[in-house]
């Protein structure tokens, strides 16, 4: 059999089951790291319940996938999970599942491990969102869920600190009310509100334009260059406002593809 033929009659085992998400679908891309828990814990020396050499390392892994390949208008992450929103007019690899799980998964692998010194692995899912407000819907979803982990989180190592041990302190918090899980920490001399808004809502991240001042190698003259660039935002509103936020940029988005699309036609 001759090679051409060979390749033709195998390939077809490896795409059979290939699937593309169809046009006009919105593609939101969910990584969570595996096993976690015992490589913040166990492993590496993470401070409890937040660190911030974690927190970078997290947000750098962001701006790489936001800068991989795709068209990503914002990456948000939360705990150990990144969320990453594609342009609805996102066309790479044909908008094959395959591709956009398998490259994402393993480019979040091997940039989270080169900034731990080690091991460190992700696996990655994709929400096939028909309209925007279901866009909206999820990243409210885990913008709430970040508020309600943070708060379980700062009472369960605020325990863990009193000596209880990993069950006590567990079955000390389940059950409980928001209200009384603040009073818990209140007790403790810590006031949730005051807490760092990061660690309450998240981190997102998204494209700006920002002016630079530059010399043209040409004439030497100083001159100013719009540049896109990446901005991280530490302080994140929440709930309507958080939704407001996520249409803005969606809308700002599309705004200026439509733009540079007619830009181009003239």
């Amino acid at each position: 059999m001759k090679f051409d033929e060979l390749d033709a009659k195998m390939r077809v085992y490896e795409t059979a089951r290939d699937r593309c998400i169809v046009p006009g679908m919105y593609i939101v891309a969910r990584i969570d790291g595996r096993g976690f828990t015992r490589l913040t814990k166990e492993l590496h020396a993470f401070e409890a319940p937040f660190d911030e050499r974690f927190r970078d390392y997290m947000s750098d892994t962001v701006k790489h996938l936001m800068q991989c390949g795709f068209n990503i208008i914002y990456g948000y992450t939360q705990s150990d999970e990144i969320s990453l929103l594609f342009h609805i007019d996102e066309t790479a690899f044909s908008r094959k599942t395959r591709k956009y799980i398998s490259i994402l998964s393993g480019e979040a692998s091997a940039k989270f491990s080169t900034l731990l010194g080690g091991v460190a692995t992700f696996d990655c899912r994709l929400s096939e969102l028909p309209g925007r407000q279901l866009v909206v819907d999820y990243f409210r979803w885990r913008n709430e869920d970040a508020h309600r982990n943070a708060l379980n989180t700062h009472c369960y190592w605020r325990l863990r600190k009193d000596n209880y041990n990993r069950n006590e302190a567990t079955a000390r918090i389940t059950g409980m009310s928001i209200a009384a899980k603040n009073e818990l920490l209140f007790n403790y001399g810590i006031n949730f509100n005051d807490l760092p808004d990061w660690q309450k809502r998240g981190i997102g991240i998204y494209w700006t334009s920002a002016q630079h001042e530059g010399v043209n190698p040409h004439t030497g003259q100083a001159v100013t260059v719009k540049r896109r660039e990446l901005h991280t935002e530490y302080h994140l509103p929440m709930r309507e406002a958080y939704s407001d936020f996520i249409e803005t940029l969606i809308s700002r988005n599309e705004k200026q593809n439509t733009l540079n699309i007619s830009a181009g036609d003239n």
